[in-house]
């Protein structure tokens, strides 16, 4: 697995289907074959990330598919 961010491989299991990225501090969780970025607010609290990470690669399908 590979971070979405920074590309870093250094990514640690923190449960099931959660991952933490150790080079850029943020949280990923996998269902299947979806993703889920989170970044970890200073109280501990997840913010999603996922419409700056995967909002790019929707329009390029909607894109693709026209």
């Amino acid at each position: 697995m590979q971070c979405p961010n920074c590309n870093s491989k250094d990514i640690g299991k923190i449960g099931s289907h959660q991952f933490y990225c150790w080079g850029c501090f943020i949280e990923l969780t996998v269902n299947g074959d979806k993703m889920s970025v989170y970044q970890v607010e200073e109280d501990g609290t997840l913010s999603s990330l996922d419409d700056l990470f995967f909002e790019d690669e929707f329009i390029a399908e909607q894109i693709q598919a026209n």
